[in-house]
């Protein structure tokens, strides 16, 4: 039998919780003690239509279930009046490959376990008492991530930077009907970074937005954008001249993520081995070491991840006997 849960029960299922942020926590370390099978992305490009098409999928040992995942983002949607990602999540029995659930979840439980993610970066890379954080972008991971790093950082303060001003400031109008804090539209990328303790960059760009020279003593950065080949939000000197570059997997970074540009231009030799956010989390000592410090966490997305929000989620809806059953 397999359990069919729409996007409206999955969000009845998984919202912002700290709870989430072991549970991932646990993909990661399980990743980084290679006690996963974790497949190479597998990717479409639309180029035609802004769009791409993501397949990731991982086995962690020990689980008794593990999720195969279709996810998309068609950049041009909003302008259309439509999200930007979409997708879905199988979740399959690990002895008999049987389906126990289909997650319609049209990206949430990506954009959610993608939100978690970059707050376990700045739990462990960030400085305790960071209270000012930078966002690149105005979209949906933009919200998301703010939202998750309140519950790790006692934030106070919001730069918001985006291409368009109007967009920018309809997300500090939406963000503070629900968040108690001081909204700033940003002009300029530089303004945005200037007295910022986090930045956030959550863009498409294939361009660089922040340079090394803007970033102020002490910053930790979680880009989360550079998710292909094509796209760079990070001036690649970031990555060669930061005292602690984290992947989420080297593996993908150093094709599809920041990394990635910075191998291309010869700053930083692609047999490197950096500790990843598994050995992070297993052992913080790698991660910052002191107030000054400039960290980055790249983050390309990982199969692991989707595993293991995708068997949370269909835990819950079976606790709560949501969803429905199909032969």
């Amino acid at each position: 039998m397999t359990l069919i849960l729409n996007s409206d029960e999955i969000k009845n299922c998984v919202k912002f919780e700290k709870v989430l942020i072991p549970i991932i926590e646990d993909a990661f370390k399980s990743l980084s003690l290679g006690k996963t099978v974790m497949p190479p992305i597998m990717r479409i490009d639309i180029e035609k239509y802004h769009g791409e098409s993501d397949v990731k999928a991982a086995y962690i040992d020990g689980l008794d279930s593990f999720a195969v995942k279709v996810a998309s983002g068609f950049f041009n949607n909003p302008k259309l009046g439509l999200p930007s990602s979409n997708g879905l999540m199988i979740l399959l029995d690990s002895k008999t490959g049987v389906i126990k659930s289909i997650l319609l979840d049209k990206g949430y439980l990506t954009d959610l376990r993608t939100a978690i993610a970059g707050a376990i970066a700045s739990k462990y890379l960030s400085n305790p008492d960071s209270s000012t954080v930078a966002i690149i972008g105005a979209g949906i991971q933009a919200r998301m991530q703010l939202e998750a790093l309140t519950l790790v950082r006692d934030i106070k303060n919001v730069n918001v930077w985006s291409r368009e001003l109007n967009k920018t400031n309809e997300f500090i109008k939406n963000l503070s009907k629900d968040l108690d804090l001081n909204f700033q539209a940003m002009e300029s990328t530089e303004q945005a970074v200037k007295n910022a303790d986090i930045l956030i960059t959550t863009t498409p760009s294939k361009k660089p937005l922040i340079q090394y020279s803007s970033l102020p003593k002490g910053i930790h950065i979680t880009a989360i954008g550079s998710d292909a080949e094509e796209k760079n939000e990070l001036d690649p000197n970031i990555i060669k001249n930061c005292n602690a570059y984290v992947p989420d997997n080297q593996a993908q970074t150093s094709i599809l993520g920041e990394l990635n540009h910075a191998i291309r231009m010869g700053l930083i030799n692609k047999e490197n081995n950096f500790n990843d956010l598994g050995k992070i989390i297993l052992n913080p000592k790698l991660g910052r070491i002191n107030q000054e410090d400039i960290t980055v966490a790249d983050l390309t997305g990982t199969g692991v991840q989707d595993t293991a929000i995708a068997r949370y989620a269909f835990l819950i809806a079976e606790e709560k006997k949501l969803g429905k059953i199909i032969n």
